[in-house]
Protein backbone atom coordinates (compact mmCIF):
# COMPACT_ATOMS: atom_id res chain seq x y z
CA UNK A 1 0.00 0.00 0.00
CA UNK A 2 1.27 3.53 -0.67
CA UNK A 3 2.27 5.77 2.00
CA UNK A 4 1.43 9.20 2.14
CA UNK A 5 2.02 11.98 4.40
CA UNK A 6 1.31 15.58 3.14
CA UNK A 7 3.99 18.37 4.82
CA UNK A 8 1.58 20.73 3.48
CA UNK A 9 0.88 23.51 6.64
CA UNK A 10 2.69 21.18 8.76
CA UNK A 11 5.00 22.31 11.89
CA UNK A 12 8.11 20.45 11.33
CA UNK A 13 10.99 20.77 14.10
CA UNK A 14 14.38 20.31 13.11
CA UNK A 15 16.46 19.72 16.00
CA UNK A 16 20.21 20.12 15.22
CA UNK A 17 19.55 22.97 12.65
CA UNK A 18 22.73 24.46 12.79
CA UNK A 19 24.68 21.74 11.79
CA UNK A 20 25.46 20.58 8.00
CA UNK A 21 22.32 18.10 7.93
CA UNK A 22 20.09 20.34 9.57
CA UNK A 23 20.97 22.97 7.99
CA UNK A 24 20.44 21.41 4.80
CA UNK A 25 16.88 20.26 5.88
CA UNK A 26 16.08 24.08 6.44
CA UNK A 27 16.82 25.23 3.43
CA UNK A 28 15.26 22.19 1.61
CA UNK A 29 12.05 23.03 3.73
CA UNK A 30 12.44 26.29 2.78
CA UNK A 31 10.56 25.19 -0.62
CA UNK A 32 8.08 23.16 0.89
CA UNK A 33 4.62 25.01 2.24
CA UNK A 34 5.06 24.37 5.51
CA UNK A 35 6.19 25.73 9.05
CA UNK A 36 9.99 25.05 9.96
CA UNK A 37 10.92 25.37 13.52
CA UNK A 38 14.03 25.26 14.98
CA UNK A 39 15.71 25.96 18.55
CA UNK A 40 18.99 27.58 19.37
CA UNK A 41 21.11 25.79 22.33
CA UNK A 42 21.14 28.87 23.90
CA UNK A 43 16.76 28.47 23.81
CA UNK A 44 16.73 24.40 24.19
CA UNK A 45 19.59 22.36 25.82
CA UNK A 46 19.13 19.14 24.07
CA UNK A 47 20.54 17.12 26.86
CA UNK A 48 18.40 18.25 29.45
CA UNK A 49 15.54 16.13 29.14
CA UNK A 50 12.45 17.92 31.11
CA UNK A 51 13.72 21.00 28.81
CA UNK A 52 13.44 19.28 25.87
CA UNK A 53 10.12 17.82 27.31
CA UNK A 54 8.13 21.29 28.11
CA UNK A 55 9.49 22.61 24.62
CA UNK A 56 7.82 19.90 22.57
CA UNK A 57 4.82 20.03 24.53
CA UNK A 58 4.87 23.90 23.90
CA UNK A 59 5.39 23.79 20.33
CA UNK A 60 3.38 20.88 19.51
CA UNK A 61 4.70 19.86 16.30
CA UNK A 62 3.23 17.59 14.14
CA UNK A 63 6.68 15.76 13.03
CA UNK A 64 10.41 16.44 14.79
CA UNK A 65 13.70 15.46 12.67
CA UNK A 66 16.41 14.38 15.04
CA UNK A 67 18.96 15.54 12.85
CA UNK A 68 21.00 16.83 16.35
CA UNK A 69 24.40 14.44 17.28
CA UNK A 70 27.92 14.66 18.87
CA UNK A 71 29.64 13.81 15.31
CA UNK A 72 33.68 13.55 14.27
CA UNK A 73 36.29 11.33 12.62
CA UNK A 74 37.92 8.25 13.40
CA UNK A 75 40.45 10.70 15.90
CA UNK A 76 37.64 12.68 17.47
CA UNK A 77 35.20 9.14 18.00
CA UNK A 78 38.76 7.22 19.57
CA UNK A 79 39.86 10.01 21.83
CA UNK A 80 36.10 10.56 23.49
CA UNK A 81 34.09 7.31 23.45
CA UNK A 82 32.12 8.55 26.56
CA UNK A 83 30.79 11.81 24.72
CA UNK A 84 30.60 9.90 21.46
CA UNK A 85 28.17 7.06 23.15
CA UNK A 86 26.40 9.16 26.13
CA UNK A 87 25.55 12.68 24.29
CA UNK A 88 24.31 10.88 21.69
CA UNK A 89 22.14 8.47 23.50
CA UNK A 90 20.91 11.61 25.72
CA UNK A 91 19.88 13.64 22.23
CA UNK A 92 17.45 10.99 20.79
CA UNK A 93 15.96 9.65 23.66
CA UNK A 94 15.54 13.32 25.02
CA UNK A 95 13.62 14.07 21.15
CA UNK A 96 11.99 10.67 20.56
CA UNK A 97 10.84 9.90 23.85
CA UNK A 98 9.93 13.86 23.98
CA UNK A 99 7.94 13.50 21.11
CA UNK A 100 6.21 10.53 22.20
CA UNK A 101 4.94 11.74 25.44
CA UNK A 102 4.17 15.34 23.03
CA UNK A 103 1.66 13.62 21.24
CA UNK A 104 4.08 13.75 17.92
CA UNK A 105 2.77 10.88 16.02
CA UNK A 106 5.86 11.52 13.34
CA UNK A 107 9.74 11.39 13.57
CA UNK A 108 12.80 11.16 11.45
CA UNK A 109 15.88 10.00 13.06
CA UNK A 110 19.14 10.61 11.02
CA UNK A 111 21.23 7.58 11.89
CA UNK A 112 24.50 7.18 10.20
CA UNK A 113 26.43 3.55 7.80
CA UNK A 114 28.02 3.08 10.87
CA UNK A 115 26.05 1.26 12.40
CA UNK A 116 26.63 -1.86 10.13
CA UNK A 117 29.41 -4.34 10.72
CA UNK A 118 32.69 -3.38 9.65
CA UNK A 119 32.87 -6.55 7.15
CA UNK A 120 29.01 -6.68 6.48
CA UNK A 121 28.75 -7.94 2.41
CA UNK A 122 28.72 -5.25 -0.38
CA UNK A 123 26.96 -3.11 -0.93
CA UNK A 124 25.41 -3.43 2.72
CA UNK A 125 21.63 -3.54 2.68
CA UNK A 126 19.71 -2.83 5.52
CA UNK A 127 19.19 -6.37 6.93
CA UNK A 128 22.88 -6.26 7.61
CA UNK A 129 22.47 -4.40 10.98
CA UNK A 130 23.68 -6.49 14.09
CA UNK A 131 24.95 -9.15 12.20
CA UNK A 132 28.63 -8.68 12.88
CA UNK A 133 30.84 -6.91 15.23
CA UNK A 134 30.90 -2.97 14.42
CA UNK A 135 34.29 -0.83 13.22
CA UNK A 136 36.39 -0.24 16.36
CA UNK A 137 37.00 3.35 15.51
CA UNK A 138 33.36 4.23 15.58
CA UNK A 139 31.70 1.68 17.29
CA UNK A 140 30.67 4.14 20.19
CA UNK A 141 28.54 6.48 17.97
CA UNK A 142 27.73 3.30 15.93
CA UNK A 143 26.37 1.97 19.61
CA UNK A 144 24.33 5.11 20.16
CA UNK A 145 22.58 5.29 16.47
CA UNK A 146 21.49 1.62 16.60
CA UNK A 147 20.21 2.26 19.82
CA UNK A 148 18.04 4.86 18.24
CA UNK A 149 16.95 2.48 15.63
CA UNK A 150 15.58 0.72 17.80
CA UNK A 151 13.80 3.04 20.48
CA UNK A 152 11.97 4.58 17.11
CA UNK A 153 10.96 0.76 16.36
CA UNK A 154 9.80 0.38 19.58
CA UNK A 155 7.36 3.41 19.44
CA UNK A 156 6.33 2.14 16.36
CA UNK A 157 5.64 -1.46 18.32
CA UNK A 158 4.16 -0.38 21.36
CA UNK A 159 1.97 2.87 20.70
CA UNK A 160 1.90 2.67 16.99
CA UNK A 161 3.53 5.94 16.08
CA UNK A 162 4.85 6.47 12.61
CA UNK A 163 8.50 7.18 13.91
CA UNK A 164 11.31 6.47 10.67
CA UNK A 165 15.17 6.31 10.61
CA UNK A 166 17.31 7.17 7.88
CA UNK A 167 20.73 5.73 7.62
CA UNK A 168 22.68 8.82 5.34
CA UNK A 169 26.31 7.55 3.42
CA UNK A 170 28.83 9.57 4.07
CA UNK A 171 27.99 13.08 3.83
CA UNK A 172 29.91 16.17 3.02
CA UNK A 173 29.05 20.48 1.57
CA UNK A 174 28.22 23.68 3.24
CA UNK A 175 28.60 24.01 7.03
CA UNK A 176 30.85 21.00 7.42
CA UNK A 177 33.45 20.80 10.17
CA UNK A 178 37.01 21.59 8.83
CA UNK A 179 38.45 21.21 11.56
CA UNK A 180 41.61 18.62 11.00
CA UNK A 181 41.28 17.09 14.68
CA UNK A 182 37.21 16.51 14.28
CA UNK A 183 36.52 16.24 11.00
CA UNK A 184 35.57 13.06 8.66
CA UNK A 185 38.24 12.33 5.60
CA UNK A 186 36.52 14.97 2.85
CA UNK A 187 36.52 18.20 4.68
CA UNK A 188 39.89 17.16 5.73
CA UNK A 189 41.44 16.63 2.88
CA UNK A 190 39.86 20.18 1.28
CA UNK A 191 41.68 21.58 4.64
CA UNK A 192 44.69 19.62 4.16
CA UNK A 193 44.77 20.58 0.07
CA UNK A 194 44.06 24.17 0.60
CA UNK A 195 47.11 24.44 3.65
CA UNK A 196 49.47 22.64 1.09
CA UNK A 197 48.72 24.89 -1.92
CA UNK A 198 48.80 27.97 0.56
CA UNK A 199 52.19 26.81 1.49
CA UNK A 200 53.46 25.92 -1.83
CA UNK A 201 54.07 22.67 -0.02
CA UNK A 202 55.70 19.69 -2.04
CA UNK A 203 53.36 17.71 -0.90
CA UNK A 204 50.72 16.39 0.91
CA UNK A 205 50.36 13.12 3.72
CA UNK A 206 46.77 11.60 3.71
CA UNK A 207 46.35 8.65 6.52
CA UNK A 208 46.33 4.89 5.86
CA UNK A 209 47.12 3.13 2.74
CA UNK A 210 44.82 5.04 0.69
CA UNK A 211 42.89 1.84 -0.72
CA UNK A 212 39.60 2.03 1.50
CA UNK A 213 36.55 2.62 -0.93
CA UNK A 214 34.11 5.31 0.47
CA UNK A 215 30.58 6.82 -1.50
CA UNK A 216 29.97 10.08 -0.69
CA UNK A 217 26.68 12.34 -0.60
CA UNK A 218 26.13 16.24 -0.91
CA UNK A 219 24.58 17.19 2.09
CA UNK A 220 21.57 18.99 -0.11
CA UNK A 221 21.10 15.43 -2.07
CA UNK A 222 20.51 13.92 1.59
CA UNK A 223 18.21 16.81 2.31
CA UNK A 224 15.93 16.15 -0.47
CA UNK A 225 16.02 12.48 0.53
CA UNK A 226 14.95 13.03 3.72
CA UNK A 227 11.92 15.47 2.65
CA UNK A 228 11.14 12.53 0.00
CA UNK A 229 11.38 9.48 2.75
CA UNK A 230 8.98 11.77 5.60
CA UNK A 231 6.20 11.83 2.65
CA UNK A 232 6.77 8.96 0.88
CA UNK A 233 7.74 6.12 4.07
CA UNK A 234 6.78 4.52 6.62
CA UNK A 235 8.72 1.47 7.99
CA UNK A 236 10.38 -0.36 10.67
CA UNK A 237 14.21 -0.43 11.34
CA UNK A 238 16.95 1.50 8.77
CA UNK A 239 16.36 2.47 5.53
CA UNK A 240 19.88 3.42 3.30
CA UNK A 241 19.99 7.28 1.80
CA UNK A 242 23.27 6.63 -0.29
CA UNK A 243 24.35 7.75 -4.46
CA UNK A 244 25.18 3.93 -5.01
CA UNK A 245 28.66 5.27 -6.61
CA UNK A 246 31.99 4.73 -4.37
CA UNK A 247 35.97 5.96 -4.50
CA UNK A 248 38.88 5.37 -3.23
CA UNK A 249 40.38 7.77 -0.31
CA UNK A 250 43.46 8.02 -2.74
CA UNK A 251 41.40 8.92 -5.54
CA UNK A 252 39.16 11.30 -3.52
CA UNK A 253 42.34 13.00 -2.30
CA UNK A 254 43.40 13.26 -5.97
CA UNK A 255 40.20 14.67 -6.70
CA UNK A 256 40.38 17.19 -4.02
CA UNK A 257 43.82 18.10 -4.88
CA UNK A 258 42.28 19.03 -8.54
CA UNK A 259 39.66 21.22 -7.47
CA UNK A 260 41.71 23.39 -5.25
CA UNK A 261 44.17 23.59 -7.39
CA UNK A 262 47.61 21.76 -5.57
CA UNK A 263 49.86 20.04 -7.79
CA UNK A 264 52.51 18.68 -5.11
CA UNK A 265 52.84 14.83 -4.18
CA UNK A 266 50.38 12.52 -2.34
CA UNK A 267 51.98 10.85 -0.03
CA UNK A 268 50.63 7.88 2.82
CA UNK A 269 51.00 7.41 6.28
CA UNK A 270 51.20 3.98 6.84
CA UNK A 271 51.22 4.06 10.80
CA UNK A 272 47.61 5.81 10.61
CA UNK A 273 44.69 3.58 10.59
CA UNK A 274 42.40 3.01 7.16
CA UNK A 275 39.20 2.38 8.66
CA UNK A 276 36.59 0.16 7.44
CA UNK A 277 38.16 -1.66 4.65
CA UNK A 278 34.58 -0.94 1.86
CA UNK A 279 31.64 0.68 2.85
CA UNK A 280 28.99 0.89 -0.02
CA UNK A 281 25.23 1.27 1.03
CA UNK A 282 22.48 -0.60 -0.84
CA UNK A 283 19.98 2.45 -1.53
CA UNK A 284 17.93 0.24 -3.79
CA UNK A 285 14.95 0.17 -1.39
CA UNK A 286 15.17 3.77 -1.33
CA UNK A 287 15.12 3.71 -4.92
CA UNK A 288 11.95 1.70 -5.23
CA UNK A 289 10.41 4.32 -3.55
CA UNK A 290 10.97 6.93 -6.67
CA UNK A 291 13.98 8.84 -5.02
CA UNK A 292 17.70 9.10 -6.14
CA UNK A 293 20.74 11.36 -5.76
CA UNK A 294 21.77 14.12 -8.51
CA UNK A 295 24.87 16.03 -6.95
CA UNK A 296 27.84 14.32 -8.76
CA UNK A 297 30.83 14.27 -6.39
CA UNK A 298 33.47 16.26 -8.68
CA UNK A 299 30.67 19.36 -8.93
CA UNK A 300 30.07 18.73 -5.27
CA UNK A 301 33.32 19.01 -4.12
CA UNK A 302 33.55 22.17 -6.37
CA UNK A 303 30.75 23.53 -4.47
CA UNK A 304 31.75 22.88 -1.05
CA UNK A 305 35.54 24.18 -1.38
CA UNK A 306 33.54 27.34 -2.57
CA UNK A 307 31.87 27.66 1.03
CA UNK A 308 34.72 26.81 2.58
CA UNK A 309 36.88 29.29 0.91
CA UNK A 310 33.98 31.95 1.63
CA UNK A 311 34.13 30.87 5.71
CA UNK A 312 37.84 29.61 6.41
CA UNK A 313 38.03 32.00 8.89
CA UNK A 314 36.16 29.90 11.05
CA UNK A 315 38.38 27.19 11.05
CA UNK A 316 42.02 29.29 11.85
CA UNK A 317 42.82 28.07 14.72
Amino acid sequence: MTYKYDIKNKRIFVAGHKGMVGSALVRRLGSEDCEVITAPRAELDLLNQEKVRAYLKAKTPDCVIVAAAYVGGILANSSYPVDFLYRNLQIQNNLIEGAHEAGINNLLFLGSSCIYPKFAEQPIQEDALLTGPLEPTNEWYAIAKIAGIKLCDAYRKQYGRQYISAMPTNLYGPFDNFNLESSHVLPALIRKAHAAKAAQAPDMTIWGTGAPLREFMHVDDLADGLVFLLQHYNGAGPINVGTGSEISILDLAALINDVVGFEGELLRDLDKPDGTPRKLMDSSKLRALGWSSSIDLKKGVEQTYQWFLENQDIYKS
